[in-house]
């Protein structure tokens, strides 16, 4: 093993690289929790299980997250497809149709 040739061992780190990455991460959550609650609510929609007032106030809901979300990859520099991590053989974490 090599010595570290910084003073004291420190890893130099870019803390808004890491701020981003960890947004990036965090953002990944609440992107695929947001489309596992659309696919719910479609569900109960199509179910009949809701009533046109609770119907409205979901879509309402939905309509103010995904426009969060879009706030919030705008403003660290990020796309959808940036959220969208890459899984090998399984594929991508989230549907494609959302980029």
């Amino acid at each position: 093993m090599t010595p570290d040739p910084r003073p004291g061992g420190r890893i130099d780190i870019d803390r808004d690289a890491v701020r981003r990455d960890l947004m990036k991460l965090v953002l990944t959550i609440v992107e695929l929790l947001r489309q596992l609650m659309e696919r719910q609510a479609l569900r109960r929609v199509e179910q009949g299980d809701l009533t046109d007032d609770e119907v409205e106030d979901l879509g309402t809901a939905l309509m103010h997250l995904e426009e969060a979300m879009d706030e919030l990859t705008a403003e660290f520099g990020l796309t959808a497809a940036d959220l969208n991590l890459e899984l090998g053989p399984l594929g991508p974490l989230l549907p494609r149709h959302r980029s």
